[in-house]
């Protein structure tokens, strides 16, 4: 959908999110350390996700990417799901419809700021 189209602005050479370390994508939850849930979430395929969450192993962060995965957008409908924080717990949310590569990347980056600082205050 709309996000799926801004994301893979990100992948490409534009934006280059691998210069952030974030370009081996892993499609096994195992391998994975980062979770990018974009668009919207149907109420049936919630518990999907948070099965798939539960197999991440950790530690683990979930990045909510756009208004429909934050907050359901314009999908205020009884099979959509208002926000994936109710179900699972989200580190960065990303605003727009779709939001902008820039966005995305800015959201990456504050993930690493944020596990630097987890993990300096672990150290401490």
């Amino acid at each position: 959908a709309c996000c799926a189209i801004e994301f893979m602005c990100v992948l490409g050479p534009k934006f280059d999110m691998g210069r952030f370390g974030a370009e081996a994508m892993r499609f096994s939850p195992r391998q994975s350390d980062m979770m990018i849930v974009s668009g919207r979430v149907s109420i049936k395929m919630m518990p999907v996700l948070q099965r798939i969450y539960r197999q991440m192993a950790e530690p683990k962060w979930v990045i909510s990417m756009g208004a429909c995965a934050s907050t359901g957008g314009v999908f205020d409908t009884y099979s959509t799901v208002q926000g994936i924080d109710r179900f699972i717990p989200v580190d960065v949310y990303v605003p727009g419809c779709p939001p902008r590569p820039e966005t995305v990347i800015d959201a990456v980056m504050k993930l690493q700021k944020k596990i630097e600082s987890e993990r300096s205050r672990d150290y401490h």
